[in-house]
Formats: structure tokens, sequence, C-alpha cells
């Protein structure tokens, strides 16, 4: 159910005009970024060509890494400065963890975490078995409620936030390649529509930020491309992990808006489309962002 106050006409213009009052222009930093990991060097695609569908619009996708600041960009080069490492070895413990009701851990099936290596890259993905569109968080609710028997997490709880950046870390450097046809493309479809739509008082939609003004300096912070590949991330702002969930919810927020639930049917189809923008981007795992 729609739950956004749904408008058109010329306040738009009048409301994005004062949101951005005071703004200057900085373009994505020339820079490239190889993380010094334990198993070595990982290089990250973070500028690429854009994916055909937005060819018209962009000349090249950027990594929302390229909008950061040095210290902020620099926290990430190195796994050992990383913050969201923290989080990381959280999420190893719980895969380790007997936490089932019949002693059952995310090893006990799945072995190790690297079996999960590639999962991130496609995902939000349709589920062959139910034609559902699911994101990372349906599959570990599932095994958290059919194979371990538990209640399930909250979609942008502690524990779910700490499983994902383990698992998003095992696709680190590999391409985004989310699938936009077949069973996905009506939910792809509604992702778009979303996306463009404005919302709000401020009547601002996604495109009004990530695509009409990315390079904008709006007060301190640098208006990137909008672009997920890094996520989970870790935010400085909120000294802890956030999910593409959690920052859909905080950015539709932002336009004043009552929002749609973290994990319904309607941010999952918007993730879809957001992460389709940057099909050809590394996964960082798990960034740092401001």
């Amino acid at each position: 159910m729609l739950r956004f106050t749904k408008t058109k006409g010329t306040l738009a213009a009048t409301a994005l005009g004062l949101a951005l009052a005071g703004a200057a222009f900085a373009d994505p930093v020339e820079d490239e970024l190889v993380i010094e990991a334990e198993e070595g060097q990982v290089e990250i695609v973070t500028k690429t060509a854009p994916p055909a569908f937005l060819a018209d619009t962009f000349d090249a996708i950027y990594s929302g890494w390229h909008f950061r600041d040095d210290t902020t960009r620099d926290l990430e080069r190195d796994d050992f400065d990383n913050p969201a490492m923290v989080f990381v070895d959280r999420g190893l413990d719980k895969w380790n963890a007997a936490m089932g009701t019949g002693g059952e851990s995310c090893a006990s099936c799945h072995q190790g975490p690297e079996s999960m290596a590639g999962l991130r890259a496609v995902m939000p993905r349709v589920d062959e078995k139910t034609g559902k569109l699911m994101i990372m968080e349906d599959y570990v609710n599932a095994c958290v409620t059919e194979r371990m028997g538990l209640e399930k997490w909250g979609v942008t709880s502690e524990n779910m936030k700490d499983m994902l950046s383990l698992i998003s870390l095992q696709s680190r450097g590999m391409a985004v390649n989310v699938k936009i046809d077949g069973p996905a493309a009506p939910y792809w479809e509604h992702g778009k529509e979303i996306y463009y739509t404005r919302y709000g008082q401020l009547e601002m939609s996604c495109a009004n930020c990530h695509e009409d003004n990315n390079g904008q300096m709006i007060r301190a912070d640098h208006l990137s491309q909008g672009q997920v590949n890094g996520f989970p991330t870790y935010r400085l702002k909120d000294s802890g992990m956030v999910t593409a969930q959690q920052r859909f919810v905080g950015c539709v927020r932002d336009t004043r808006a009552e929002t749609f639930k973290a994990g319904s049917d309607d941010f999952k189809a918007l993730e879809l489309y957001v992460a389709s923008r940057g099909n050809g981007l590394s996964v960082e795992g798990v960034s740092v962002r401001h």
C-alpha cells in the first residue's frame, strides 16, 4: 500500500531549489581503491561504464567512495583501519554459534562463510522456487526461522547487520550483476517508478538528488549517485553499520514523507532497481561512508 503523499506541480522545483540553496559543485574525486586485506590486495572497480539503460544519463557510474573526503576514503583502504570489520567479526561469531533450537549453526549447513561468495553480487534476485523478489535479509531469515526454529530477525537489527556484513565480504571485488529481465522485470519496473516519483512535503524523488544533482555539495555533504555496491556500510554519522534498506528509510524521511517499512515489497523493488544502476561496479563488501 502506498503510504507516501504523492504530488506533482511547480512546488517540486521550488522545494529542490531551497534544498540546494548555497550548494557548490564538486566533481567525484579521481582516485583508485585497492584494499589491503588478509588475503592480499583487493582491487575494487569504483568507476565504470553505465549499464545500457543509463547510457543516456551518465557517462560513467561511480561508487559513493569517490564522493567522500580523503580521510573517509583512506579508512576503506586497509581492513585493519576499516571500522566495519568489527561487525564482520561479530557476524563470524554468529555464523559459528550453535543458535538453533536443535543446536544448528550457519556453519553446520553451509560450512565456512566463503560458501556465500558471489551471492551479494546478484542480490536482490527473484527466488526460483517461490517466484518472490528476495533481498539478502530474506534468505538469512529463511535460515533463522525454517532451519533453526528461531524467531526471525528484524530487517535492520544488529544480528542481521552483522550477518550481512560477513556475507557481503565474501563477494568483495566481484562485479555487481543484478538481473533485471525475465521474472525480475516487473519488480524492476516498480522500483524504477518509485525512484522517479516525487514524494513528501518537499516533493523530491531519489533522482532529484542522485541523478540530477550528484556532485553538488549540500551543507557538508557531497551528493553521490546513490550506488549501493558498498552496502552494508559503516556510516560515521551513525557510528555503526547501515544497510541499503535502512538508508532508503532515512532518505525518504528526509523528504518529509511517511516512508515504507524496511524490508517491504516496495523497498525490495527499489533496492533491485538501485542495485542494477551499479551493475559493473565492484562489491565493496563493507565500505565506509560519512
